[in-house]
């Protein structure tokens, strides 16, 4: 239990480190500098807040699912229809906090040749960052980051050891913007907002809890220890603004291109001149802290995005990925150039990091309230979403935000952040998407074409095992008791069809011929098209269904009048390619064979490859 338990705070070290990027770091120095004291709280708590509630909330998913590996399964389907939304919200963070570091940092130091050293200073950031994240891979850089925070920590004690006095007194330095009026109202909502969604888009956060459930520690724990850390550092580094405040840094803001008033290397600017600059280790205790806030964001940054494309990219069919090794395709390293040439460029033109945090208090919010509705819901969490409207409103979103802030216009702020959650709730809540009306069955003047037919199969009063649903099929058969004779169903994410093994069926020794397995999981998976697809018709359809491989393991025999289950479900897709497999069981449900097979669409016309057909797509989803 105490392993346990110190595995957590180790966890929980590394996840407040990793979350502790440029938002968080500088950000809460201007809120302070705006609102004072009041200010830095209204930041801090729902920030901690929304990081433990997303731990709490993982754990939860991760004990619905069974087995170790439960909730790395569940996070490869719910990821599918969010791919691209997941890498543009950590790549904006990677930009973000290398974009801080260097506009706040290394530019506020007012160094000689800056045109030569802030170039080298990118190069320098991008190598560490690429350094450690190769050096210590998730299973271990909860150790580094322990050393790291040991150090912050230590950088901490000096500077509140030398800047004394920090007393209650600078508490109550006001900000230069009252925090009770509607101004103050137009920022912290969106905060909020954003700061309860926003560890939901962020791949290093899901990244540590999938690793945190497969050493068997507890996501809720680590994830209190980090926000309570967490939590605390964004006091300290709030507490110093208002430390360096009361030392008359406010004279350091400056109004930005925008014509508003920033401060967010006042701290930066009052330590690094007299006679701070002259004391021997308080100017480099901040630097080192602010280095490794920044650090341990870049290296978990490197290690969630090599996980999320080697995961995600593998094997996406794209024409111009094909021209490209696959080892770059797969590599964080080019994410990371662009995001550190970027990040450069907009330090050159004078940007501030509230151009980039826009992003997340709208663009990001509606695809992180619909991804949450997902884990909270009985639904397919791989089910596609409307991504040109959803797009479409993330920007009007952005839009109307940017307009909010660079007019003043508090209510515009409001506006531009809900305006995203009130459209998950229109997909919802509102009017339903209207649908073409099932056809209805040609009348006849025959009375037995209008009687029901006798399914064969498991009784449709009679309980199916493991909640399986009786799919009716069109045999005249009588019906019969579960799995003991022949039927189809659904059991889960399976399709189930079972039959009896027959003469037909064996070899000269009575073993049941080995070929005759994949003709077997063949019917299966015929019947099962025809589940999934029930309008397909080989006379009108513009595409053709072929095998691409097919593989299966053998592990018992069968012989004859054996009754026989074949399992079939969709075991992944992508773009291009859909991929089966198959359990075969008999009677004491003993494992006879398991494999799988992978599907490709080609025109029924000229034979040419397609992407996955919309029919199919949605047809499969429910058996994924």
């Amino acid at each position: 239990m105490k392993l346990r338990v110190g595995n957590a705070a180790l966890w929980g070290g590394s996840v407040a480190l990793s979350w502790m990027w440029g938002l968080g770091l500088f950000f809460s120095v201007q809120f302070t500098f705006w609102f004072g004291f009041f200010g830095l709280l209204s930041f801090a708590i729902p920030n901690a807040i929304g990081l433990f509630l997303f731990g709490a909330a993982t754990a939860w998913i991760a004990r619905r699912q069974k087995g170790t590996h439960s909730l790395d399964t569940y996070f490869a389907n719910l990821v599918r229809p969010f791919r691209l939304v997941f890498f543009l919200y950590q790549l904006l963070a990677i930009t973000l906090t290398i974009f801080a570091l260097l506009r706040y940092l290394f530019q506020a130091l007012d160094l000689s040749r800056p045109g030569l050293v802030l170039p080298l200073t990118v190069l320098i950031v991008l190598a560490t960052a690429c350094l450690f994240g190769e050096e210590f891979n998730i299973k271990r850089i909860k150790y580094s980051h322990g050393v790291m925070l040991s150090i912050l920590l230590g950088a901490a004690a000096i500077l509140l050891y030398n800047l004394q006095p920090i007393d209650s007194a600078y508490l109550d330095i006001p900000g230069i913007l009252p925090n009770n009026d509607l101004a103050f109202w137009g920022f912290v909502i969106p905060l909020v907002v954003g700061l309860l969604i926003g560890p939901w888009l962020d791949l290093q956060q899901w990244q540590r809890a999938i690793q945190i459930q497969k050493e068997k520690t507890s996501i809720t724990l680590s994830y209190f220890f980090g926000a309570g850390l967490f939590f605390l550092l964004l006091l300290f580094h709030g507490i110093l603004a208002l430390w360096a405040m009361g030392n008359g840094a406010a004279k350091f803001s400056y109004v930005g291109i925008d014509g508003i008033t920033y401060a967010h290397e006042l701290v930066t600017r009052l330590i690094a001149t007299p006679p701070w600059a002259e004391h021997p280790f308080v100017p480099w205790s901040y630097f080192i802290f602010l280095g490794i806030c920044a650090l341990t964001t870049l290296d978990s940054g490197y290690l969630a995005l090599r996980w999320f494309l080697k995961e995600n990219l593998k094997d996406y069919k794209v024409a111009l990925l094909s021209l490209i090794p696959n080892p770059i395709v797969v590599s964080p390293i080019p994410s990371l150039v662009f995001a550190g040439l970027f990040s450069l460029a907009a330090t050159v033109i004078g940007l501030e990091l509230e151009y980039f945090m826009v992003f997340f208090a709208t663009f990001f919010v509606g695809y992180g309230a619909m991804l949450i509705t997902r884990c909270f819901s009985h639904g397919i969490p791989s089910e596609p979403i409307p991504q040109i409207r959803m797009f479409s409103m993330g920007s009007l979103a952005v839009v109307i935000f940017a307009f909010g802030y660079f007019l003043r216009q508090p209510l515009l702020l409001i506006f531009g952040s809900l305006l995203p959650l009130g459209y998950i709730l229109w997909l919802l809540f509102g009017i339903p998407e209207d649908r073409d009306e099932p056809a209805t069955a040609e009348s006849t003047d025959d009375p037995e074409e209008t009687r029901p037919r006798t399914t064969s199969g498991p009784n449709p009063s009679s309980p199916l095992p493991g909640g399986a649903q009786l799919i009716p099929t069109e045999s005249s058969a009588l019906p019969l008791a579960p799995y003991e004779n022949t039927g189809e169903y659904i059991e889960g994410k399976w399709f189930v069809h079972t039959f009896r093994a027959t003469y037909a069926d064996t070899n000269s020794t009575g073993n049941v011929y080995f070929g005759m397995y994949a003709m077997w999981v063949g019917k299966a998976r015929e019947l099962f098209f025809h589940h999934a697809m029930p309008d397909f018709d080989l006379r009108t359809t513009s595409y053709l269904i072929l095998t691409r491989s097919f593989e299966h393991k053998f592990i018992r025999e069968s012989r004859e009048f054996e009754k026989i289950k074949v399992k079939i479900r969709v075991g992944d897709f992508n773009r291009k390619f859909v991929t089966l497999e198959h359990e075969i069981f008999d009677s004491a449900n003993q494992l006879l064979g398991r494999g799988k097979q992978s599907l490709l669409f080609v025109s029924a016309k000229d034979y040419s490859l397609l992407d996955i057909p919309q029919e199919v797509h949605i047809g499969f989803l429910p058996y994924t």
